[in-house]
């Protein structure tokens, strides 16, 4: 799809990698090693598997999914592509190690010199924060992307906090609207067992994007504020499980995309839903999330609405394990790989709530 010109023909303000063409024999799926944080075990202070990015890849590649050949490596943001969302002020205070030990909930981080901080920490963010941006345009061009990490969704043009200090969600949907011809309006949907606070308030007054937000009313951020931003707002108890969780799911996700036909979707996929995770709150089971995504992807391919899918939040060790199985479950149903492309247009398979209360149903016989 081509770059985008306005009306005077003036391209979009900086030159940018995040951008360039990507080899056709590669996968939409961006990833990097220096996605992973590992700095002298202060990572393991925070609940959050900071190296499950990698463990992702490398069941991927266990399975011949993926090889270091046929990913996307992942580039980092540069000041100036972080300034499309960005204040100038907002990037000065990340300079203070006592304010990124705030934001990832790590509080030794204020005690170590800003530029380990920025190497080992602020860093893999950037990176992760670039191949969301390089996903999202791979999913125009391709009609599905995963990037294996990102997903920041409490940070906003100003302010970062729960682990997320750049916004790359709003970036990426930015880039697009900036940079790629026809794509005017995006939808969120945002499965993570948290409010997206983040992208709720930099598009807040942007009647371009669609926020779907499911998520635990009662733990953090429960930012009132933001919420003003979600135009179809799902609200679970403590204890979610699996049968209701994937109605509401599917019912609100047909919902959104019948309501407002976007050029591009941008699904958070956090996994914090797990049963047992310490700060989601919620009972979904590993096959609850393989059925969930899969609902997901399936409505997007159903009306040929390309999807770009983020990792998000997810905070137990076998998280890593489960997202790779969603992945290698989305490539069984023929939702990406190569024959994904190929098979769009084609009668949509059952509902996947549908095919999972039959099976139970008939498991219970």
């Amino acid at each position: 799809m081509a770059d985008k010109q306005d009306n005077e023909g003036k391209r979009s303000s900086h030159c940018t990698a995040l951008h360039a063409c990507i080899p056709r024999t590669a996968l939409p799926i961006v990833y990097h090693p220096d996605y992973n944080i590992t700095f002298m075990g202060l990572e393991k202070l925070h609940p959050f598997d900071a190296g499950k990015w990698g463990k992702v890849i490398h069941f991927l590649k266990e399975e011949q999914f993926v090889t270091d050949g046929n990913i996307v490596e992942a580039l980092e943001a540069t000041k100036e592509d972080l300034l499309v969302v960005h204040t100038q002020r907002y990037l000065n205070r990340l300079k203070w190690s006592l304010v990124v030990a705030a934001i990832t909930e790590i509080p030794p981080l204020m005690f170590l010199p800003n530029f380990l901080v920025q190497r080992r920490v602020l860093r893999p963010l950037r990176t992760q924060t670039g191949g969301t941006i390089m996903a999202a345009k791979l999913a125009v061009d391709r009609g599905w992307a995963i990037n294996v990490g990102g997903g920041f969704h409490h940070c906003s043009s100003d302010k970062g906090g729960g682990f997320c200090a750049y916004a790359d969600i709003t970036l990426a949907i930015k880039f697009l609207f900036e940079r790629v011809e026809g794509i005017s309006r995006a939808t969120i949907i945002d499965l993570d067992a948290h409010q997206g606070n983040g992208h709720e308030r930099d598009f807040l007054d942007d009647g371009r994007v669609y926020i779907m937000d499911v998520y635990n009313r009662h733990i953090y951020p429960g930012d009132g504020y933001a919420k003003r931003a979600i135009k179809r707002k799902v609200e679970l108890d403590w204890g979610t499980e699996d049968s209701e969780y994937l109605q509401k799911v599917e019912l609100h996700t047909d919902g959104a995309l019948n309501e407002v036909r976007p050029d591009i979707l941008v699904y958070n996929a956090g996994t914090d839903v797990l049963d047992g995770d310490p700060l989601g709150g919620l009972s979904i089971s590993p096959e609850g999330i393989r059925k969930r995504d899969e609902i997901v992807f399936r409505a997007a391919r159903r009306r040929g609405v390309p999807i770009l899918m983020v990792t998000s939040g997810g905070y137990q060790k076998k998280t890593a394990r489960i997202i790779a199985d969603s992945i290698l479950n989305l490539r069984l149903q023929g939702l990406i790989g190569a024959e994904a492309l190929e098979g769009e247009g084609s009668s949509p398979s059952p509902p996947a709530t549908s095919m999972m209360l039959s099976s139970a149903a008939s498991a219970a016989v």
